[in-house]
């Protein structure tokens, strides 16, 4: 294997390459549009596109496309090759400035919640010159330049995740800034928030992948009784690497090390076939970037390998699922992190303002950041065993507690300083300890420089969920700093936020076991809300307190957020829609036929052996069994399709989501009972599908 040095960028047009083939003043330039946002000239792109151009086809490039990532949670791309025509018939290679700077993707054919008709058709991409333009390679050998780009409509609305996002950032730059300067800080001229986001997945052989109809449409098992095994005996997680399974997570490595994606962690979690892979940080919009090219590669190159990888929350019931733990934090332009507490955050003014930002904001917006991680997959995670529960609270360690809850009361608070943990073995070293635990149950986490946001769904976009976070940050760091502007003493206010911060927002502050139903009858006295289902979460994102926030920041205006509240809504019910039909047709066509089959088998030997003058009690009352759960099973199924079929007749789209969410699934997930029992009596030769056993053990 080369040298990863040599690997890693190896795709990516970044600042190396830029400096190397840019002129000197024309690469000055453009680092200011990069790192301060100067506006970016027609004739500046032209420079760097044909250099661009240049680099891409030495590198095989035939092809450009502007990458964007539409509503759908997905991305989109459309190739345009560099040809244009010479002067005698051939052909030169061309890419100009405005082609760099600016697509045309058709926009009525992505979802808009009603901003554009679907005649209106025009939409624009824009080049985000902060995330680097890099080559995507396929199996056929086809080299594409691709350049990260915004997505918006003909009149200016935000048709994508990545706009919202980067206006987020914008806002939370600005606000923090107001507050370094009020504490006293003159030479820091840029926050951004930054963000780690580890990816859990579970792998699947292609071969049982393509005997499931339900993983096939759905990205879940709809059926399937448990394995006599799960992960009960704790032996999965951090476990020695299977060696196909380490095959598979090289290349993967290297793929993802070629576009400059920093992959550095993989191991084994906690299910059975399920594993994660975590990046080092980079800002958010990078990260966002970032993480759907490893969603994108984790499918790709699972398909080399003969496997099949599965993205969704819950592909498989009674077993842990799967989410994105959303590590962000706010880092300055001179290299400090204001997350980062020191040996004696006591004394660290800066960085308990910062935190109390933070929790005002979280315990303000809780509903906000729970919209942010839902979808139908969620649903089926959050709040079983191994995820945290739909309540948003926050884990802060024992110290900082202490020592919030102490300033709170006007006292004087002590930190506890470096501390070391002896082991009691002379041979080995003394280990420094962290200034707090971690906690695995906590949705919300403070992770020693920075915080965990453990909700966020696998095969979600990290886009949204961070616009949510950064802005909601963003109005409390903004009142702050209106206050810290104001006072004569700035260290007596800032003692006074922290003080207030703890007292009016302290209970969403929570450090216990959240997976407990004392914890939810505790955090119900609290008052911090518990919103169980996506069709409701999403509700707060299109309320008044919603609209006035993000329109008073500019990141997302009345109409973009009820566009998404519409579109969001209508994905819900397609989705479970799709369940629903694919239940249908897995129990009509593959079920139902196997066992009637298994049954008339049954019933000839039952009548043979009563030929023989044998009492065939066994296998008359195992008959009787399997004719009993037929039975349910088509009941619940006749159901199952006129729920469906109702849900599918309304019309107002809140109303068809709840209805899907109310009806449907819970007669889906009725008639899932029936066939799971059939499948622990049916003789495994005659199943018509492979089983949990199979699936999770046979990799």
């Amino acid at each position: 294997m080369a040298d990863i040095t040599e690997v890693f960028g190896s795709n990516v047009f970044n600042d190396r390459i830029m400096k190397e083939r840019l002129p000197k003043e024309t690469y000055k330039t453009l680092r200011k549009t990069v790192e301060n946002g100067a506006p970016l000239t027609v004739e500046l792109a032209n420079v760097v596109a044909n250099a661009m151009k240049d680099w891409a086809i030495e590198k095989g490039a035939t092809h450009y496309t502007h990458w964007f990532q539409p509503l759908t949670g997905k991305t989109a791309e459309k190739h345009d090759s560099f040809i244009a025509p010479g002067p005698d018939g051939s052909v030169v290679m061309e890419f100009s400035g405005k082609q760099l700077i600016q697509g045309e993707p058709d926009a009525s054919s992505f979802p808009s919640g009603g901003l554009r008709a679907t005649f209106e058709a025009r939409g624009y991409t824009a080049w985000d010159c902060t995330s680097s333009a890099f080559l995507k390679t396929d199996d056929a050998g086809n080299v594409t330049l691709t350049i990260p780009t915004a997505f918006c409509s003909y009149t200016g609305e935000a048709l994508d995740k990545k706009t919202p996002l980067l206006r987020s950032m914008e806002a939370v730059s600005k606000q923090a800034i107001r507050v370094l300067r009020a504490l006293g800080n003159k030479t820091t001229s840029r926050v951004a928030a930054t963000v780690g986001p580890e990816q859990e997945y579970f792998l699947i052989d292609k071969e049982y992948f393509d005997k499931r109809l339900d993983l096939i449409t759905c990205g879940r098992t709809l059926f399937g009784a448990p394995a006599p095994k799960g992960q009960e005996l704790e032996d999965q997680y951090f476990g020695a690497i299977k060696d196909r399974v380490s095959k598979f997570m090289k290349d993967l490595d290297t793929e993802l090390w070629k576009m400059g994606v920093s992959a550095k962690t993989k191991h084994n979690e906690v299910a059975p076939a399920q594993f994660e892979m975590a990046p080092i940080f980079s800002t958010t919009n990078i990260a966002a970037d970032h993480n759907q090219l490893v969603m994108e590669s984790l499918q790709k190159v699972a398909l080399r390998h003969g496997l099949v990888c599965l993205l969704h929350e819950k592909p498989y019931a009674g077993i842990n699922g799967s989410g994105k733990h959303n590590n962000w934090s706010l880092a300055t332009d001179d290299g400090a992190n204001l997350l980062e507490p020191g040996h004696t955050p006591h004394e660290n003014e800066q960085f308990l303002v910062f935190l109390s930002a933070v929790i005002g904001a979280v315990d303000r917006h809780a509903d906000k950041l729970r919209a942010g991680a839902a979808n139908p997959g969620n649903d089926l995670r959050l709040g079983a065993n191994e995820a945290p529960p739909a309540i948003i609270s926050i884990f802060m360690g024992e110290e900082l507690t202490d020592i919030l809850t102490t300033l709170a009361a006007g006292k004087k608070a002590h930190s506890k300083g470096q501390h070391y943990l002896s082991i009691g073995v002379d041979s080995l070293p003394a280990l420094p300890k962290d200034n707090t635990d971690r906690n695995r149950t906590s949705p919300f986490a403070f992770t020693g420089n920075k915080f965990e946001f453990r909700m966020v769904a696998s095969s979600a976009s990290i886009s949204g969920p961070n616009t949510i976070l950064n802005t909601i940050v963003a109005e409390a760091l903004d009142q702050i700093a209106t206050r810290l502007e104001k006072a004569k003493d700035v260290n007596k206010e800032a003692a006074a936020i922290i003080r207030e911060t703890v007292k009016e927002h302290g209970r969403v502050i929570f450090n216990g076991n959240n997976y407990s139903e004392d914890w939810v009858k505790e955090a119900k006295k609290r008052g911090l809300p518990n919103i169980s289902s996506t069709v409701e979460a999403l509700g707060y994102m299109a309320n008044e307190s919603a609209i006035k926030l993000f329109s008073k920041y500019k990141v997302l205006s009345k109409e973009e957020l009820h566009s998404r509240h519409e579109i969001y809504l209508e994905q819900y019910a397609k989705h479970i829609n799709i369940e629903a039909q694919t239940a249908i047709e897995m129990v009509n066509r593959l079920y139902i036929p196997a066992v009637i089959c298994y049954s008339a088998e049954l019933a000839e030997t039952v009548g043979k052996l009563k030929a023989a003058g044998t009492t065939p009690t066994v296998q008359k009352e195992l008959l009787e069994r399997i004719s009993e759960l037929l039975g349910a099973a088509n009941k619940k199924l006749a159901k199952l399709e006129t729920e469906t079929l109702k849900a599918q007749g309304i019309a107002d789209v809140h109303v068809r989501a709840e209805a899907y969410r109310d009806r449907v699934f819970p007669a889906q997930a009725d008639l899932r009972k029936s066939i799971d029992a059939l499948e622990q009596i049916i003789p495994s030769c005659v199943w018509p599908v492979p089983t949990y056993s199979e699936m999770l053990f046979k990799l």
